[in-house]
C-alpha cells in the first residue's frame, strides 16, 4: 500500500483525462503515490481512454454520478491509504508538486487538511491565483468565502506575496486537497447532501473543529483550469452555492449563532436576488429562491451544532467581505 492515493473523480471527462491526467501520472513519485480515478459513472469514452491510454491507474468504476462529495467518499473507503489527495480533473501538476505537502503533514501532526498555492491554468506569461482557492480561504462574518489572493472577481497575480505558511486557514480548496484519510473518515468525510460546491469548506470546518489544522502550502504549486464540472453562470452553479452555503453555516455554528448570522444571510440573499431580477437574470434568480426553499427542508436533517463559534475565533473572519470590497474598495486580502 502507497503511503498517498491521489484520487481524481471523473464524469465524462475523456478530454480533460488526456489533457491532464498525463501530467499527474508523470510528475507524482510513484514511490509513495499512487493515482486513482473513480469514475462518476461515465456514459462517454472515459473508461476507454482510461483503460488504453493510462493502464498504469487504478480505476474504481461507480455505478452512477454520485457528485463530488459521495463520489470521494466512495472512493475514500476503497483504498485506505495513509494519505489521500482530493484531486479535481481540470489540475495539471508540475514536477515535485506533492513532496513539499507530504513532508509538511508527516511533520506537523496537528496538520489535518493542507493545500498547495492554486493557480489558474491557461494565463500565458504569469502566474495568477486561481478563483476555487488561491492561497488557502476564509469565511467573513456573513459566512461569505474569500481568499488569500481572491476576493469576489478581484484575483491577483502570484508575485510571492503570499509564499509563507500562514497561521491556520478556514479552507482549503477542494481543487487539490490533502488529508489524512483517518480524520477524513473520522469527521464524517464530504457531506454527500451538498453534492458539489463549498462540501470541502464544510469538511474543512469539521476538521478544525475536531482539534486540528488547515493550511496553505507555498512551496507546493498547481494550476487550475476551473468550471470543469459545472460553468461558471450555469444557473445550477448559483442554486448549489446559495443552498450550500446556509446549510454551511447553519450545521457548524453553534445552533444561537447560526439563527442571528442566517436571519443577516437571508436578507443579504434577497438582495441578490432583487439584483438578478433587475438586470434580468430569471434563471439566477430562480435558483435562489429554490435554494432557500430547499435550505428550509435540508437544515432538518442537521439537529446537532457544535460549541465553538470558528467565525468568532479567527480575525480574519470578523470582517465584512462585502463592505469591504464594495464600499471601501478593498481588493486584496
Amino acid at each position: 500500500m502507497k503511503k498517498v492515493a491521489v484520487i481524481i473523480l471523473n464524469w465524462n471527462g475523456a478530454a480533460l483525462l488526456r489533457r491532464y491526467l498525463t501530467t499527474v501520472v508523470e510528475n507524482t513519485n510513484p514511490d509513495i503515490a499512487e493515482v486513482v480515478v473513480a469514475d462518476n459513472g461515465s456514459t462517454d469514452e472515459s473508461l476507454k481512454v482510461l483503460s488504453e491510454e493510462f493502464p498504469t491507474v487504478k480505476v474504481i468504476k461507480l455505478d452512477e454520478n454520485y457528485g463530488f462529495a459521495e463520489g470521494y467518499n466512495r472512493a475514500i473507503a476503497v483504498t485506505d491509504n495513509e494519505y489521500t489527495v482530493l484531486l479535481n480533473s481540470d489540475v495539471r501538476t508540475p514536477a515535485g508538486w506533492l513532496d513539499p505537502m507530504l513532508e509538511y503533514m508527516e511533520a506537523h501532526p496537528e496538520v489535518g487538511a493542507l493545500q498547495p498555492k492554486l493557480l489558474h491554468d491557461g494565463v500565458e506569461g504569469k502566474d495568477t491565483f486561481d478563483y476555487a482557492g488561491a492561497a488557502g480561504g476564509y469565511i467573513d462574518c456573513h459566512g461569505y468565502p474569500y481568499c488569500r489572493g481572491r476576493i469576489f472577481d478581484a484575483v491577483e497575480d502570484d508575485n510571492g506575496q503570499y509564499d509563507d505558511i500562514t497561521p491556520s486557514i478556514v479552507w482549503a480548496s477542494g481543487a487539490c486537497l490533502l488529508v489524512r484519510t483517518a480524520l477524513y473518515k473520522q469527521v464524517g468525510g464530504l457531506d454527500k447532501d451538498f453534492f458539489a460546491h463549498m462540501e470541502e469548506i464544510d469538511l474543512c470546518w469539521r476538521i478544525i473543529l475536531s482539534g486540528h489544522e488547515v493550511k496553505m502550502m507555498p512551496k507546493s504549486a498547481v494550476y487550475h483550469l476551473g468550471g470543469a464540472s459545472l460553468a461558471y453562470g450555469n444557473p445550477q452553479k448559483t442554486y448549489l452555492n446559495f443552498r450550500n452555503n446556509l446549510v454551511l453555516l447553519h450545521k457548524n455554528l453553534p445552533e444561537k449563532d447560526a439563527k442571528h448570522t442566517l436571519l443577516v444571510r437571508r436578507l443579504l440573499d434577497t438582495l441578490a436576488w432583487g439584483k438578478a431580477v433587475a438586470t434580468l437574470h430569471w434563471a439566477d434568480a430562480k435558483a435562489i429562491l429554490k435554494a432557500h426553499n430547499d435550505f428550509r427542508t435540508m437544515r432538518r436533517n442537521y439537529t446537532q451544532h457544535p460549541t465553538r463559534n470558528l467565525l468568532k475565533e479567527m480575525p480574519e473572519c470578523r470582517c465584512n467581505i462585502i463592505v469591504d470590497y464594495y464600499l471601501r474598495g478593498r481588493k486584496k486580502f
